[in-house]
């Protein structure tokens, strides 16, 4: 009987068979195995535990059934595209899979031939090795068989998911088809109705303002009407007192200048010492808004027109005479300076002097105290105007401008142009015009710097009076005497 060594250095390679060249192994090292309870073998495995493919679909569906309520139609799409790439990807790793068990059948079964040629070449205890080794290979491949129909179950179930999520995908998506449309469908409904609204209420504002202002016309002539009515039969005590007022301030106008001609008599009667008094006369109101002119009364005296004339301002309270420079014309409008003065007019001819007065101070023009001091709040009072003279030239056109009196400054615009414009200062000069007809209580002399000057005629006298007086305020207010050439005092109006 031939005895074997039990020293397996010294067999040969080459009468072992080779394993064959086409197996690939998807690790670099062999799986550990060890043997449990019954034969069974058991993998030891050091990486942590990792859900399988069932598991893992199981889990995300129920997070998508979770989430399903909250989430919008166009998401729960999105999720369930999501889930069917998912489904996708795992059947190609079920594949992968069914590759990878294929190869370990194969190696299985080469590995127990290999097995079942070396225990016929070894005896005692290396053939008990061998064949403990071909139990463990037997073992694996009834375990692997067992997965194998594991995996045969999960793949059916994957396709079924699959196939779920597909149909799933598909349904959401009609569903945001439907919504969309429905959407676009409202939306339009909506800007259609939010037209048609807005078109009525336009329809109803015009309406509105329609019937509003004819109610308001028609209300107003009601009021009116009623108005005119109550005057008619229920007249107030307001409106008797003012028809009692105006029927005084005509008696009383009445009675001043009947005792104007009263006083212009007697001071015409007690010059008796210069018989040259009686040949010229003055004729005109004193007062403030008027102008006086100077004519001859006798025959014996010379035609004014050949005279020379020059006015004189005189204090009531002495006779101490102030000279009006510029004032040499037989007309002459007293402007507010002259208010509370006597004015004379010294008349000369062929060598001889006569001299003719007012027989009282120059009276206020009514209510013109009141209306400057109502303008003196304003900022800037704008009066229309007409430039006659620039620089002592006579203007042909007689295009309206508009002078504008201001706190600080007076200016002259043409339109939207501006002529001059020029800040209150000790140079400029402000007056009444010292002669010229008729229009010379209309019109003022304005020199607003050396060498330049305006004649600008207003509107009314009164529009006169009041622009002298409001700018010579406000001048004061400056610190600054606003008056006419050779006006040496400034003296309140």
């Amino acid at each position: 009987m031939t005895r074997l060594s039990r020293d397996f250095a010294t067999m040969k390679k080459e009468n072992l068979p080779a394993v064959s060249a086409d197996v690939t192994f998807l690790s670099s090292r062999f799986p550990n195995y060890k043997i449990g309870a019954d034969n069974q073998v058991l993998e030891i495995k050091d990486a942590p535990k990792t859900f399988s493919m069932k598991e893992t679909v199981a889990r995300e569906t129920a997070m998508l059934l979770l989430q399903q309520k909250r989430l919008s139609v166009r998401d729960l799409a999105s999720k369930f595209e999501k889930g069917l790439a998912a489904a996708a990807k795992l059947s190609e790793e079920n594949k992968l899979k069914e590759a990878a068990s294929l190869e370990k059948h194969v190696l299985l079964k080469k590995l127990r031939d290999a097995l079942e040629a070396l225990r016929g070449r070894v005896t005692g205890k290396n053939k008990d090795d061998v064949d403990g080794a071909i139990a463990m290979v037997e073992a694996l491949a009834v375990q692997l068989a067992q997965r194998e129909g594991e995996l045969l179950l999960e793949k059916e179930e994957v396709k079924k998911l699959a196939n779920f999520l597909k149909q799933a995908s598909e349904e959401a998506k009609r569903l945001v088809e439907e919504e969309r449309s429905i959407a676009r469908a409202e939306i339009d409904n909506a800007r259609a109705a939010v037209q048609r609204v807005e078109e009525a209420i336009q329809e109803h504002e015009k309406m509105s303002r329609a019937s509003g202002k004819q109610d308001y016309e028609e209300l107003m002539k009601e009021v009116q009407e009623a108005r005119r009515i109550k005057m008619l039969h229920q007249p107030s005590k307001v409106m008797d007192m003012e028809y009692e007022l105006r029927a005084l301030r005509a008696q009383l106008l009445e009675k001043s200048k009947h005792s104007i001609q009263l006083k212009k008599e007697l001071a015409v009667k007690k010059r008796n010492e210069d018989e040259t008094s009686h040949l010229y006369e003055l004729v005109g109101q004193e007062l403030l808004g008027s102008y006086l002119r100077v004519q001859k009364h006798s025959d014996e005296g010379a035609e004014v027109s050949d005279c020379s004339i020059q006015w004189y301002r005189v204090t009531s309270d002495s006779e101490k005479k102030e000279l009006i420079s510029g004032a040499t014309k037989a007309v002459y409008a007293p402007e507010p300076f002259d208010v509370g003065r006597f004015l004379q007019a010294e008349v000369s001819f062929d060598g001889q002097k006569a001299i003719v007065s007012t027989t009282g101070p120059i009276d206020p023009a009514p209510g013109l105290g009141n209306y400057v001091e109502a303008l003196v709040h304003k900022h800037d009072t704008t009066f229309n105007v007409v430039v006659t003279q620039v620089n002592g030239i006579d203007q042909q056109s007689q295009s309206i401008h508009a002078l504008h009196v201001g706190k600080m400054r007076m200016k002259l615009c043409k339109g939207k142009a501006t002529v001059v414009k020029e800040y209150y200062s000790s140079a400029m000069q402000l007056c009444g015009v010292r002669g010229g007809g008729n229009a010379a209580a209309q019109a003022i002399f304005w020199q607003v710097k050396p060498g330049q000057s305006f004649i600008i005629a207003f509107e009314t006298e009164r529009d006169r009076n009041a622009a002298i007086m409001l700018a010579r305020r406000f001048a004061f207010d400056c610190n600054i005497m606003l008056a006419g050439p050779g006006d040496r005092s400034f003296l309140g109006t």
